[in-house]
């Protein structure tokens, strides 16, 4: 079983980070629908939270390199919970991809390993984060 290392806590994050994802897919297939990417935001800010820990997640997002990126997320977050769901999501994605750009190489590698399509994700995932690899990440 490849999940023996993580803790139940942990693993009530990660399925929490999940129906995050999945919550805010479904609200652009929506058309922005400001509920669910709404409880997208929650879901998704509450499983990265069970995941690394109360601590690390704000030491995470108070980083000084990372205060961009953080007032980004928020301010997405804020706009969208303001009924401007379209502009708040564009932000809130900007934000995503200044604090987590680091990690998406760690995850092409990772991903890389699927059958038919694992090379060709890797490789966009690649091209996303300028081939850095994770440095600063808490965990």
């Amino acid at each position: 079983m490849p999940t023996m290392w993580l803790s139940d806590t942990q693993k009530i994050g990660v399925a929490f980070c999940s129906g995050g994802g999945f919550f805010l897919l479904g609200g652009v297939m929506m058309f922005f629908d400001r509920a669910m990417l709404a409880m997208g935001n929650i879901l998704f800010i509450i499983g990265l939270t069970l995941i690394i820990g109360f601590q690390k997640t704000l030491a995470f997002f108070a980083r000084r390199q990372k205060w961009k990126g953080t007032a980004a997320f928020a301010a997405g977050i804020t706009l969208i919970l303001l009924r401007w769901p379209f502009f708040g999501f564009l932000i809130e994605g900007y934000g995503i991809l200044v604090l987590f750009g680091d990690f998406f190489a760690t995850i092409a590698g990772f991903v890389g390993n699927v059958p038919v399509v694992g090379p060709y994700i890797a490789q966009a995932l690649e091209k996303i984060s300028g081939g850095r690899r994770n440095a600063d990440l808490p965990v």
